[in-house]
């Protein structure tokens, strides 16, 4: 994900000054807005990304976040029209809002929340304040509170298909989000907030009334790191972001308008942090098209969100929708009996369990992890149960959205010796070398196929990739990405004559998706180019 700089005074709770810093083909639209940019006192710019107009769209289509386009609170579900509809394969991007700052507790008015948090009124997204501006019914106390945009309708999708979802980029639509604690929700409620109760006669017209506790967070650079921050005793505390959409689900089938708040089987507010760029997440489709809608976008995320946000702010999301046909081996798991959310990334594949009962999801993981790998990999049951208990992490999702969440991290590189490894760069096959339990593939060859160069002086390359001008020199795993420092796990390093670079920093440096599947004992990456 590439940034541009901003520097600019906001004004954080009324207590903390400080400075800000954020991110800097075909396409058919549905949108709102203008754009604009915001003007920094060292001539850098922060784009807010208002319209399709603003920075990039990589998606074959894109979605904006308007009155025809959104739900509030409630889920698309078979009866809602779709406000999109495109091939299977197609890559959308979806520019999506999130609710932080704009909700009844917070005056339900984007405008004038931003502006009293010190935001130049240029710096808040159109899209908000629309929203607010607008007559789109709420409940805030019956309805969830997150900006649902979709549906989109994927051609061929039937019910027992799977949608398989891949997440190209994310990028954030402003430089700063909203952490909130209400009465009643989270980890302790009957315990946070610590002050005032909530008034029974509470109302955006009084939203003190309400007595909840919002945070506004502004991001700025650390060490060429892009963190939230605020201060204490004078000192700053920094924590990095990593952004990704709580939101990603297919419409159940009912007539119901379910709240946007508990996650299900479709998916919805799964709100894994792990299901960020380059990640893939497979739902099983209940209705025709499948009618996929995402939201909730994240800048961070511990896992628990136990103060019952996290870090939120607005994105700009690019996804491929693909749909599996039923009894695909491209399905994860059982391909004719798949039931449940499953993700995967370059490092673990992520079996998910949901209930309302914390112990309970925690049980319907682990089947699902030990059916996965018996299935999938071919695992004895009672040596998958051994192997999870010896070296699989189980996190809990969340606890703050009614069903609770835990998903298992089962690491690929345990399984290096039962498969396939496979990596496409554009139409291009590429080899993949695994080195010290990591994936690496041809520097050269790679970024020529997408179609970069690369250019040597000494042990020094320059490549270039589209909008990325990005250095690196061998046995090192010091990078520079457009003159940011970027410090990898692994090292570029030259095997039988060939220059080889971490299949992770095609993403981290060069700002290429990659992303995987895992297809019987096969594990094919796809690289593109942004």
């Amino acid at each position: 994900m590439n940034y541009t700089r901003l520097t600019a005074m906001l004004l954080v709770s009324g207590l903390l000054t400080g400075t800000v810093a954020g991110c800097g083909s075909s396409t058919q639209t549905t949108d709102s807005g203008s754009g604009t940019t915001a003007q920094t006192a060292q001539d850098d710019t922060f784009e807010i990304l208002q319209t399709k107009d603003d920075g990039t769209i990589m998606g074959d289509y894109y979605v904006g976040s308007n009155e025809d386009t959104i739900n509030w609170g409630r889920l698309p579900n078979r009866d809602t029209e779709p406000v999109l509809t495109v091939e299977s394969g197609s890559t959308v991007t979806f520019d999506t809002v999130s609710h932080e700052g704009l909700l009844e507790d917070q005056g339900r008015d984007a405008l004038e929340y931003f502006t009293s948090q010190g935001v130049s009124e240029n710096e808040i997204l159109t899209d908000a304040i629309n929203i607010t501006d607008s007559n789109i019914a709420h409940d805030f106390l019956e309805d969830g509170p997150h900006i649902v945009t979709g549906p989109v309708e994927v051609e061929g999708a039937e019910p027992g298909d799977v949608l398989k979802i891949e997440v190209l980029d994310l990028q954030p639509r402003v430089p700063y989000g909203v952490i909130s604690n209400r009465h009643y929700k989270g980890a302790l409620p009957d315990e946070f907030p610590e002050n005032s109760p909530r008034y029974d006669d509470a109302s955006a017209e009084e939203p003190e009334k309400y007595g909840d506790v919002s945070k506004f967070a502004p991001i700025k650079k650390v060490d060429d790191v892009w963190c939230s921050y605020y201060e204490v005793d004078g000192e700053e505390v920094t924590y990095e972001l990593d952004p990704f959409l709580g939101i990603m689900g297919v419409a159940t089938d009912t007539e119901e308008m379910l709240s946007s708040v508990p996650p299900t089987e479709q998916g919805g507010n799964l709100d894994i942090n792990e299901l960020g760029e380059g990640s893939t997440l497979y739902l099983p489709i209940e209705v025709e098209g499948a009618m996929f809608f995402t939201g909730d976008p994240h800048f961070a995320q511990g896992d628990g969100e136990v103060a019952l946000t996290a870090l939120e702010g607005s994105l700009r999301g690019t996804v491929r929708l693909t749909a599996l046909k039923n009894g695909s081996e491209e399905i994860v798991g059982d391909s004719e009996n798949f039931t449940q959310p499953f993700g995967e990334t370059e490092d673990y594949w992520i079996p998910i369990g949901l209930d309302e009962d914390l112990d309970e999801a925690m049980k319907e993981s682990c089947r699902e992890s030990i059916d996965f790998l018996n299935e999938q990999l071919g695992v004895d049951r009672d040596m998958a149960y051994a192997y999870l208990s010896a070296a699989t992490d189980y996190e809990v999702s969340q606890v703050v959205d009614k069903t609770k969440g835990i998903h298992a991290l089962i690491k690929k590189t345990d399984f290096i010796n039962l498969l396939d490894i496979n990596l496409t760069a554009g139409d291009t096959e590429q080899g993949v070398t695994v080195i010290d339990r990591t994936f690496y593939t041809s520097l050269e060859d790679t970024v020529k196929a997408l179609g970069g160069s690369v250019k040597w002086n000494g042990d020094t390359a320059t490549v270039i990739l589209g909008s990325v001008e990005a250095t690196m020199t061998k046995n090192s795993n010091i990078y520079y990405s457009n003159g940011a420092k970027v410090v990898q796990d692994s090292a570029l390093v030259e095997q039988d004559g060939t220059v080889l670079i971490p299949v992770q920093a095609l993403n981290e440096v060069l700002n290429a998706a990659v992303n995987w599947s895992t297809v019987g004992k096969s594990l094919n990456g796809v690289v593109t180019a942004k």
